[in-house]
């Protein structure tokens, strides 16, 4: 499975198999995480890996009672180290980089699951204060994202995407129809039959 096919594939899953998600699988991830970009290769990132039911409970009602993350075997908490994050770059650092950088690591962790065929979804709707809490964090380790990881038992159909030309601009922002525009028109709807081809293809599957 090459990248761009990973990224096609990745859907947010939120059933899972009765199915152990062994340690060395839980290796890999954390593998995949540590190559992410990040400014000054501060890597801010910190990583609790939940497999106690108690905590899983906990942390499914902190994310506003969504009770179907409790169904994963794993649970990782992905959090910035606002310190580290701010050291060098100050408030910047800690308000910005420092988000950038982890949820560039989470993407890596989420492509890297699906090239696994584990399931996975990146719910940001919680209490940051009351995980903190139940995860033992200090004031400076600031939870970003609950990502629940397991064999996924439903098919989820691709999302609705905007097309690229929505959205991008040449040169600033709002300039859209110039002579040399063309070409990424032309390519943008290459791009979407290829990709329709790609999901018919893998439809049935």
């Amino acid at each position: 499975m090459d990248v761009l096919e990973a990224i096609l594939r990745r859907r947010s899953v939120r059933k899972f198999k009765d199915r152990e998600v062994t340690n060395e699988e839980v290796g890999e991830l954390l593998r995949a995480m540590k190559w992410a970009p990040s400014a000054g290769n501060k890597q801010p990132w910190e990583v609790v890996v939940v497999r106690d039911d108690d905590i899983q409970e906990e942390l499914a009602e902190i994310a506003l009672e969504q009770y179907w993350i409790e169904g994963a075997p794993v649970i990782m908490v992905v959090c910035v180290d606002e310190e580290k994050a701010e050291h060098t770059y100050g408030g910047r650092g800690r308000e910005l980089y420092g988000v950038q950088a982890t949820a560039a690591a989470i993407e890596n962790m989420l492509l890297r699951a699906t090239e696994m065929g584990l399931g996975t979804s990146w719910v940001g709707a919680f209490n940051e204060g009351e995980a903190s809490v139940a995860l033992d964090c200090s004031d400076h380790i600031r939870p970003v994202a609950i990502i629940p990881v397991g064999y996924p038992d439903e098919q989820v159909q691709p999302p609705s995407r905007y097309e690229v030309t929505s959205f991008a601009h040449l040169n600033k922002f709002g300039e859209k129809e110039t002579g040399q525009w063309g070409g990424l028109k032309k390519h943008a709807r290459k791009a979407k039959r290829s990709t329709k081809k790609f999901y018919d293809s893998i439809k049935n599957r």
